[in-house]
C-alpha cells in the first residue's frame, strides 16, 4: 500500500473512531471481540471499536495480537526475513471491503546480520470494514496466516468471528486501545512533525547509495527509517548522521540489486521516518544526488576488522608453508644481536605491507578496466600457478641442501645458519611479500566484508582497507621487532636442524603437488603431470650436481630450460579451449543456477548455495568439517533442500557478478535462501555446524505460512 493510501486510511480510520467516541458513554459499551485463538506466545482476534454498524454502513476494528516476552510478528515489509499476517475474509456476510492500517514498526536484529521489521509485547492492526448494504448486520469471518519468532519462527492460523448488528453505533471496551495504536500510524506530516526532504541517488554500480535527508523543528532523538519500493527492491538498515544540531538527519542506504536494467532514479519510494512517539509517511520519486564520502566511524570499523582479517591470516592454512620458511629463519637469529633480529623482521612485515599494497593497485585498475574483481583470483591464472610451484620447488630443494646457490634475495632467506646474501634485510622482505601470495586462497573472518566494503567503493577506500590487511597480516612479525629477545632466545643453530629442514621441505612440496590438482583443474591433469614431472627433473638435476662448483653453469643452464618448459607446458598440452566448470558429480549438489532460485523458493524450497574453487583452501576446510559430514551433510541430501554448488577455480563472470551483488568479491561464499529468507542470508567464511543448521530452519520457517 503506498504512502498516500496509508494516509487516506488512517484518516478514514480517525474519522470513523470520532463519531463512535463521540457517542458518548450512554451508548451500549459492552465488549465485542472475537475469542482469543493461537498458542499461548502468539494470540489474536478480532475486536470492534463499536456496538454496531453505523448508517454509512462503516465500523472500526483491530487484529489484537498479544505476545509472549522475546516473541514477535512482521510489519507489512517485514525486511530481511519474514511474513507478514494476511487476513482472508472469505465466508464473511454484507462484507464489502477490509482495509489494514499498520502501526510504525520497530527494527529487530535476527541472525548475522539481518534485520526484520516488526512488532512485540502487544500490537493492534486497525481495520476499517465496510458493509455492502448500509443498514443491515455484519458477519465477518477472518482467516489469519501469521508467523511469530523468537530462536525459532512458527507459523501459525487463526479463526475469528465477530457479529456486528445494524444500528445506532456505541463505544466498546475497546475503542481506546484501537485508538492508540491508531494513532502510531505513519501518515503525511503535520504542522511541527519532521519532514523528508529529498530521496536522493549517489555514485554508481556497486558505490551506489540512497541518500534520504529528512528536517525536524526540534532536534531528533533516535531517527529509524524505513524505505519500501517496488518488489524488486530492498533497502538495508541505513546509517544516520545527525547535522545542525540534531535537527537534520541524512540516512545513507545501499542501494538494491534491482532487476532487469531499471534505473533507481524516477521509481516512487514509500518511506517511513520514525522518531519516538512520532511517525511520519511520505512517498517521494529518487532523484540523482551528488556522491558522499563514507562516513569517518563506518571507516574506522571497517579497518578494525581488515586488521582483524589480516591477523586471523595467519592462522590458515594457506600460510603454513610460509611459516615453515620464517621458521628456519626465526631460528637461524637464535643468539643473534637483537639490531639484526629487530632488522630482518622489520624486513619482513614491510614486505607484507608492500604486497598488499600491490594488491590495492591492481584490484583498483582491473575495477578501473571494468574487470573482475576479487580475493584469490590470481589462482584462476595456470601461469601464476606454475610460477608458485616452481618457486616451492626450489624452497623444497634448498631446505633438502641439494643445493647451495645464493638465490636472488626476494626468494626470502632460507639458509639456517644465517649467512649469505639470503639473509639480507631484501631476502626478508621477499619472504613476507611471498607469504602474502600464498595467503590469498584463504579467507579469514571479518575479510570478506572489508574487502567488500573497499572493493565497491573509490581508491582511498580501497588502498586504507588493503594497508590495514597488511598490517594485521604482519602484526606477528612487528610483536617480534618491538621485543627480539623472543627470537635470540631460540637455541642456536646445530645439526638438529638438518632433520626439521627435510620435514619443513616435505611440507613445501606437498605445497606444490596441491597446486598441481588446482591447475589440472584448469588447464587438464597432461598439462599438469608434465609441470610435475619437469618439477622433479629440476630436482634432479639440482641433487646430481650439489656441491660441484664446476657444473654450476650447465646447473643453471639445465634450469632455466627446466623452467621454460613448466611454463609453456599449459598452453602446449592442456586440453583444446577453456574447460567447463567442474560440475557436482553426487546427486547431493546441482549446478548453480541462479535464476531458478526464486521459482524455487516460491515452491516451498530452501536453496543452499556454496561458491567454491579447487584453490580456496578455506573452502575445502568448510566443506571437510561441515558440509561433507554429520546432519549438514544428511539435510543438505534431499527433503525441502536444494543443494547448490558454483565452481569458480576459473573465471566466471556470472558468479562474480553474483557475488559482486552478495556484497561479497571472495570466496568462500555460502547463502541460504527460502520462502522465510527470499533474499537470502550470507553466511560466515568459516562455517559451523550451528549456523547452517540455523540458517537452514530460519529460511524455511514460512513454508506452511507461505502455502
Amino acid at each position: 500500500m503506498t504512502g498516500m493510501a496509508i494516509g487516506e486510511c488512517a484518516r478514514r480510520l480517525a474519522a470513523g473512531l470520532a463519531l463512535v467516541l463521540a457517542a458518548g458513554a450512554a451508548g451500549d459499551a459492552r465488549a465485542t471481540a472475537s475469542a482469543w485463538e493461537g498458542p499461548e506466545f502468539a494470540q489474536v482476534r478480532l475486536i470492534s471499536a463499536q456496538s454496531a454498524v453505523d448508517a454509512g454502513g462503516a465500523a472500526v476494528l483491530g487484529l489484537h495480537v498479544r505476545l509472549a516476552p522475546g516473541w514477535k510478528i512482521y510489519w507489512r515489509s517485514p525486511g530481511d526475513a519474514g511474513f507478514p499476517p494476511r487476513i482472508d475474509w472469505t465466508g464473511s456476510t454484507n462484507l464489502a471491503e477490509a482495509e489494514i492500517a499498520w502501526p510504525a514498526p520497530r527494527r529487530m536484529l535476527e541472525i548475522g546480520d539481518l534485520y526484520s521489521h516488526g512488532y512485540m509485547d502487544e500490537v493492534v492492526l486497525p481495520l476499517t470494514v465496510r458493509a455492502t448494504e448500509p443498514g443491515r448486520p455484519l458477519g465477518l469471518r477472518a482467516v489469519i496466516d501469521y508467523v511469530a519468532c523468537e530462536e525459532i519462527c512458527v507459523p501459525l492460523k487463526a479463526t475469528a468471528a465477530l457479529d456486528l448488528p445494524a444500528g445506532p453505533a456505541a463505544p466498546t471496551a475497546f475503542g481506546n486501545l484501537i485508538a492508540k495504536f491508531m494513532a502510531r500510524v505513519p501518515g503525511p506530516p503535520a504542522p511541527g512533525d519532521p519532514v523528508i526532504e529529498a530521496a536522493e541517488v549517489a555514485g554508481e554500480g556497486a558505490d551506489r547509495l540512497l541518500r534520504v535527508v529528512a528536517r525536524s523543528a526540534t532536534p531528533f532523538g533516535a531517527p529509524e527509517l524505513f524505505v519500501e519500493g517496488p518488489d524488486s527492491m530492498y533497502f538495508a538498515p541505513p546509517e544516520v548522521e545527525l547535522r545542525a544540531g540534531g535537527k537534520t538527519a541524512v540516512f545513507l542506504l545501499a542501494a538494491p540489486q534491482i532487476r532487469g536494467d531499471a534505473a533507481l532514479e524516477g521509481v516512487a519510494l514509500t518511506i517511513t521516518l520514525v522518531d519516538g512517539e512520532s511517525a511520519i509517511e511520505q512517498t517521494l520519486a529518487a532523484v540523482p544526488g551528488a556522491a558522499e564520502a563514507p562516513r569517518l566511524g563506518a571507516l574506522a570499523v571497517i579497518l578494525a576488522m581488515a586488521f582483524a582479517g589480516g591477523l586471523i591470516l595467519n592462522l590458515m592454512p594457506c600460510v603454513l608453508p610460509v611459516l615453515s620458511i620464517k621458521l628456519m629463519g626465526a631460528i637461524g637469529l637464535g643468539g643473534a644481536a637483537r639490531r639484526r633480529v629487530v632488522t630482518r623482521f622489520l624486513a619482513a612485515a614491510a614486505g607484507i605491507v608492500a604486497s598488499f599494497l600491490a594488491l590495492a593497485a591492481l584490484a583498483a585498475a582491473l575495477k578501473a578496466g571494468g574487470l573482475a574483481v576479487g580475493w584469490g583470483i590470481q589462482f584462476q591464472e595456470p601461469l601464476f600457478l606454475v610460477a608458485l610451484v616452481v618457486v616451492l620447488s626450489l624452497f623444497a630443494c634448498n631446505m633438502w641442501g641439494w643445493f647451495e646457490i645464493r638465490l636472488p634475495s626476494w626468494l626470502g632467506g632460507l639458509d639456517g645458519d644465517g649467512g649469505g646474501s639470503t639473509d639480507s634485510v631484501a631476502g626478508h622482505f621477499g619472504s613476507g611479500a611471498f607469504a602474502t601470495l600464498l595467503a590469498t586462497p584463504c579467507s579469514a573472518p571479518f575479510l570478506g566484508t572489508a574487502v567488500a566494503f573497499a572493493l565497491a567503493r573509490g581508491l582511498p577506500e580501497i588502498f586504507a582497507v588493503f594497508a590495514a590487511l597488511g598490517l594485521g597480516m604482519a602484526a606477528p612479525y612487528l610483536a617480534v621487532a618491538a621485543f627480539p629477545g623472543v627470537a635470540t632466545r631460540l637455541p642456536r643453530p646445530g645439526p638438529w636442524m638438518a632433520t626439521l629442514r627435510r620435514v619443513l621441505g616435505l611440507l613445501l612440496a606437498a605445497t606444490a603437488v596441491w597446486l598441481l590438482t588446482v591447475l589440472a583443474a584448469q588447464t587438464g591433469a597432461w598439462s599438469a603431470l608434465a609441470v610435475g614431472v619437469l618439477m622433479i627433473a629440476a630436482a634432479g638435476v639440482l641433487k646430481l650436481t650439489a656441491g660441484d662448483a664446476r657444473r654450476r653453469f650447465g646447473t643453471v643452464g639445465a634450469l632455466a630450460v627446466v623452467l621454460v618448459l613448466a611454463f609453456a607446458a599449459p598452453g602446449q598440452i592442456g586440453r583444446a579451449g577453456p574447460a567447463a566448470p567442474t560440475a557436482p558429480t553426487d546427486s547431493i549438489w546441482q549446478p548453480f543456477d541462479r535464476a531458478a532460485i526464486p521459482a524455487l523458493i516460491a515452491a516451498g524450497k530452501t536453496v543452499f548455495v556454496d561458491v567454491t574453487a579447487d584453490w580456496c583452501v578455506t573452502c575445502q576446510f568448510n566443506k571437510t568439517t561441515v558440509l561433507n559430514r554429520g546432519e549438514v551433510a544428511r539435510r543438505l541430501a534431499g527433503g525441502p533442500v536444494v543443494a547448490m554448488r558454483a565452481d569458480w577455480t576459473l573465471p566466471d563472470a556470472g558468479i562474480a557478478v553474483y557475488l559482486e551483488s552478495s556484497g561479497r568479491f571472495g570466496i568462500p561464499f555460502n547463502a541460504v535462501y527460502g520462502p522465510a529468507l527470499p533474499r537470502g542470508l550470507v553466511l560466515p567464511e568459516l562455517l559451523t555446524d550451528d549456523a547452517v543448521l540455523a540458517a537452514l530452519d530460519r529460511a524455511g520457517s514460512a513454508v506452511a505460512a507461505a502455502k
